[in-house]
């Protein structure tokens, strides 16, 4: 996801001194769940098992007919004793599609009970498998893999958690069965006592008719009652509760350009304001210093190159309407809503804008020849800036291909969020200042690409234009193109995006809560975290509530729209994801997750094998022979780890545990694909007007970093 060394020295010092009744439609026989704090089944912390409905209540106002309904007093609390607050939680009517299912189960050893794992996925389908996830509305197994939390130092702080290899469907309920688990010896493992009374039908309070119903479930399932270690259930959210807020922002933003129509990828309306501006301050550009700088005129923001592949950058701002509830949306705001029960719709401050900065790069082809430019959005990694678009892998793309890049700031995720992140790691209840923020900045990126392919737009503008007058920009389609921390975002983008149906997401995953632990860049904010909340214990149920708020910022809550079922008022899109194997920053795991839950196809053969693994592309079906319209994932592999001339070159593959790849594991990839002129081919033939994935790597794994193959 990238953050340089002197971002993490400051996010470290910027934190310094911070601390201080079911429904119907969940079949005959389903109770109400009664609310409680904590769950007694799991008495290891209090919400284990999480997610629960337990922790809901019934609210016909929603789409799922139910509404979060966590007590603050149960969340985990910071060294502060500020425990996590739930008021933005509880806005959603169910969990997360990406939920991690967390449970403590004492003395489990995961080979001896054998437990599906990341290395046979199929296993999900085995009639005797311990861990069982049924989708109560097909009574179908979903699947899943589960491992041991492989970060606490005691055994005991060790929880199990179990992940949806695709992602759970919107607005379904869903029951987890936990059975026969066992110890190192081989000992099947005794259920805790308030289960036990559950499942053995001597308990009378109110929510044993609802755990009779869950056993019912179960037992249609083929999942004997006598087996189980644990049983529950949840609901997930809907997508109104996911994308909702996003698609109202989105909607409104666009309705003042005069476009209520953004299904039909037709520009229509006015085109945003954009300012050729020199008004941004110099570390947002960091310069281009392999070019020769010939007449530039930064008093309009305009600079022309005499050599090099870029003929002349671009930067400024565009007005854009801002739904945060501070004048101009800065770092540290968030959404404010009507005073409604129930009501989840921003409310704008009247006429509050908010002005996005742009830098858009023109090729020399496109200056100095007859032909336009394909326009592409691009977006930037971790906690950085528009200023990435200047880098020479998307120079090389802009020239070779003929494409002009335009980047705006990942607004609540970008450089100048640093210190607002800081604070959000020592106190978690700010963390909808992240999430809200994020969402603002989807809007300010789609207004970025209206401005791009309006024709009263930046190709109006003279610094958009050659000397002859013509436009350097083709305005049939925009595009998108983004690495790491672009690459995740942008599926979100992707999925809102009414002026792009093509995307390249670079480097992708989706899911934080499952990215975070397995990225080498974690450990820079973990440093802060884990001091702010100490407990080990609690840690994935940490990510896991943050989750819920991250799903509305990032491409989890919008996978299941990402491709087919487009959302509401949009067009469908098509994604190509470009991995890397052995990812250090960004876990291949994920973009698997990612991959499955858009009907992403896989180029094959994937890797090379022997010496690479085999486990990687299950249940993910082969691109078929010759170019393949829809959606991929392509690995770029960069060989085994290896001393090339005294460098090491290569990488391992990537742990099955959810830590980061080890110091020793050998070079970091995540840079390879984009540097790969074979890659970047491969998306100039995705990103066009009818683009189709195309084999640049010749009927083998694709191949990257100077690796020749084995």
């Amino acid at each position: 996801m990238g953050l340089g060394r002197g971002w993490a020295v400051a996010l470290v010092a910027a934190a310094g001194g911070a601390l201080g009744t079911a429904p119907a439609a969940w079949g005959a026989g389903a109770s109400s769940s009664p609310r409680a704090a904590c769950d007694p089944i799991d008495p290891s912390a209090c919400l284990h098992p999480f997610p629960n409905d337990l922790f809901t209540r019934e609210d016909p106002s929603t789409d799922t007919g139910r509404r979060l309904a966590l007590a603050r007093a149960s969340t985990p609390r910071n060294v502060a004793g500020r425990p996590i607050a739930v008021g933005d939680l509880n806005r959603a009517d169910g969990f997360s599609p990406g939920s991690m299912l967390l449970a403590r189960v004492p003395g489990l050893d995961v080979q001896r009970t054998g437990l599906v794992g990341l290395r046979d996925l199929a296993r999900y389908r085995d009639r005797a498998q311990p861990v069982v996830v049924i989708d109560t509305a097909t009574g179908r197994r979903h699947p899943v893999w589960a491992e041991l939390d492989a970060n606490p130092q005691a055994e005991g702080d060790r929880m199990l958690i179990v992940r949806p290899a695709r992602n759970l469907l919107e607005g379904h309920h869903y029951v987890v069965a936990l059975r026969r688990m066992r110890d190192a010896g081989g000992r099947v493992i005794p259920a805790g006592d308030a289960f036990r009374a559950y499942r053995d039908g001597r308990a009378r309070d109110a929510r044993a008719a609802h755990m009779e119903w869950i056993f019912s479930t179960l037992r249609r399932a083929g999942v004997a009652r006598g087996d189980l270690f644990l049983a529950w259930d949840f609901t997930v959210a809907s997508r109104r509760s996911l994308a909702g807020r996003a698609l109202a922002i989105r909607d409104d933003a666009f309705a003042q350009l005069g476009d209520s129509d953004l299904a039909d990828l037709r520009v229509q309306g006015r085109a945003p304001v954009v300012r050729v501006n020199p008004d941004l301050p110099d570390g947002a550009l960091s310069g281009l210093p392999d070019l020769v700088v010939t007449s530039p005129d930064e008093l309009d923001g305009v600079t022309d190159y005499a050599e090099g592949l870029i003929a002349r950058r671009v930067t400024g701002t565009g007005e854009v309407p801002c739904y945060l509830d501070q004048p101009g949306c800065p770092p540290g705001s968030r959404f404010r809503f009507r005073f409604l029960p129930g009501s989840d719709t921003p409310l704008r401050i009247p006429g509050n804008t908010t002005l996005a900065n742009f830098i858009c790069l023109i090729p020399r082809r496109a200056m100095e020849g007859r032909e336009a430019a394909r326009p592409s959005l691009y977006g930037h990694g971790l906690l950085g800036g528009a200023g990435e678009v200047q880098a020479g892998n998307v120079q090389a793309m802009a020239q070779e291909h003929g494409f002009v890049f335009c980047a705006t700031d990942w607004t609540g995720m970008s450089t100048y969020d640093v210190p607002n992140v800081a604070t959000i790691l020592t106190d978690l209840s700010r963390f909808p200042t992240l999430a809200d923020r994020a969402q603002q900045g989807f809007v300010n990126f789609l207004f970025l690409g209206r401005a791009m392919v309006h024709p009263d737009g930046m190709s109006a503008l003279a610094a958009f234009r050659r000397p002859d007058g013509t436009s350097v920009i083709d305005t049939t389609r925009l595009f998108y193109d983004g690495n790491s921390q672009g690459g995740i975002m942008g599926g979100a983008l992707t999925a809102l995006a009414p002026d792009f149906d093509r995307a390249v997401l670079g480097v992708p995953g989706m899911n934080y809560s499952t990215l975070l632990r397995r990225s080498s860049d974690f450990p820079t904010y973990a440093q802060v975290m884990y001091a702010a909340y100490p407990d080990e214990l609690q840690r994935p149920l940490i990510l896991s509530l943050i989750q819920l708020l991250w799903d509305r910022g990032e491409a989890n809550g919008y996978a299941q729209h990402m491709t087919g079922s487009p959302l509401p008022g949009t067009p469908p899109h098509e994604v190509l994801l470009q991995a890397a194997f052995g990812d250090h920053q960004v876990s291949n795991y994920a973009a698997e997750v990612e991959a499955r839950t858009i009907g992403a196809r896989i180029h094959r053969p994937a890797l090379f094998s022997p010496p690479r693994p085999d486990w990687f592309g299950q249940l993910l079906d082969p691109l078929p022979a010759g170019p393949w319209p829809g959606s991929a994932l392509v690995y770029w592999d960069t060989g085994p780890k290896r001393v090339v001339d005294g460098q090491v070159r290569g990488t391992d593959p990537p742990p099955v545990t959810n830590t980061a790849p080890a110091e020793d594991s050998g070079q970091d990839p995540h840079g390879a694909p984009r540097s790969e002129p074979l890659a970047r081919a491969q998306k100039a033939a995705f990103l066009r007007v009818g683009g189709t994935v195309v084999d640049t790597c010749g009927g083998m794994p694709c191949r990257a970093g100077g690796w020749p193959g084995p």
